[in-house]
């Protein structure tokens, strides 16, 4: 039975399989976590199959875990599904409607002309079955992308996306979860990739609102940022990397899909992808070069970081089967909150 956290190194199952939940959240119900997320397991490289549907673990102390299986499969049969397993269907987000009882599950869908949109579908109860109840929506008319889903007290929910490749979007949800009202904010508007800031895991503090986001460069990592407001639609302070130590700027080779604060406790752990182990050595200042290149004055330079771009961003042939994961807690006892490197850690050792 595992007893720690080892961030980096291949997390097995109760059966001693390979964890395949990646693009993750975690959900806490009646004294069960459920750990969801993006089934890789047939993304090998070998072939066009992004995924192989969303599948779901259990867990009552969050280091060893049971696998429900697939809570929503892939569809097999409609090429044109957004569950088909060549669709680029990443990032699900699970929130509970307490008014309706509904489980709504959010998933993002990138499209092979380069747009991308959301498909949201909903459940009786966390593990399923799900059903689709709108597909190809393009929130306020625009290209989404990564995005997080924050629930008030109240109830109100507001959906934080990507624009793609312009601008970070906080818009207020409807009240069933399926819509936007059509009130929105931008945030961090940046002119291209990879300064765009994509993969926004929002969650609130002490009665502040926090975005980590990350850089647009595909697979491969990059240093994120971490910002704070009063309020949902900011304005919010940009406080840097949280990433303390990380000599890389790789975020230590992650990118972070989600926050989950541990129930009843002062405790925050940053949900972060290994996307590509394999690739540890990669450095994200060859990025930076690339996109130098790519909007310079010279011909040939700007075709190697056009070139350079198109690989990071689009290459779909990538194993991801064996992303691993790297859970590391938030340390907020200074104004910035951090994350440290830890080889090993515990729930026991940060609550005291």
């Amino acid at each position: 039975m595992n007893k720690y956290f080892h961030p980096g190194e291949v997390w097995k199952d109760k059966n001693g399989n390979r964890i395949q939940a990646h693009g993750a959240s975690l959900f806490y119900e009646n004294g069960t976590y459920y750990w969801y997320g993006e089934n890789k397991k047939k993304t090998d490289g070998t072939s066009d199959i992004w995924h192989w549907g969303v599948r779901c673990y259990c867990s009552e102390d969050l280091y060893n875990w049971d696998d429900m299986g697939l809570i929503i499969p892939p569809d097999l049969d409609d090429v044109d599904s957004a569950l088909y397993p060549n669709s680029m269907m990443d990032r699900p987000h699970i929130v509970h409607n307490r008014k309706t009882g509904d489980y709504v599950c959010w998933v993002k869908i990138m499209h092979r002309d380069g747009s991308q949109s959301a498909t949201i579908l909903a459940a009786p109860k966390i593990t399923g079955p799900y059903e689709i109840v709108k597909t190809h929506f393009y929130p306020l008319g625009m290209s989404a992308g990564d995005f997080d889903i924050q629930i008030d007290d109240d109830g109100r929910a507001y959906y934080f996306f990507e624009k793609v490749h312009s601008e970070l979007i906080c818009a207020d949800l409807t009240a069933d979860y399926f819509d936007v009202t059509g009130r929105y904010t931008s945030h961090f508007p940046h002119p291209a990739p990879p300064y765009v800031r994509e993969a926004p895991a929002v969650f609130r503090r002490a009665g502040k609102k926090y975005i980590i986001t990350s850089g647009t460069t595909g697979y491969y990592p990059n240093s994120s940022e971490i910002a704070v407001s009063d309020s949902w639609h900011g304005p919010y302070r940009v406080l840097g990397d949280p990433h303390v130590n990380d000599k890389s700027r790789t975020s230590f080779h992650s990118q972070i899909s989600s926050v989950f604060k541990v129930p009843d406790r002062d405790v925050y752990i940053a949900l972060a992808d290994r996307w590509l182990p394999e690739k540890q050595n990669y450095k994200y200042s060859v990025v930076k070069r690339a996109f130098r290149y790519a909007f310079g004055s010279n011909k040939l330079l700007r075709k190697v970081g056009q070139a350079t771009i198109r690989k990071l961003e689009g290459n779909s042939r990538y194993n991801t089967s064996i992303a691993d994961y790297v859970w590391l807690p938030i340390d907020f006892s200074r104004e910035k909150p951090v994350i440290r490197w830890r080889d090993r850690w515990s729930l026991e050792e940060i609550i005291g």
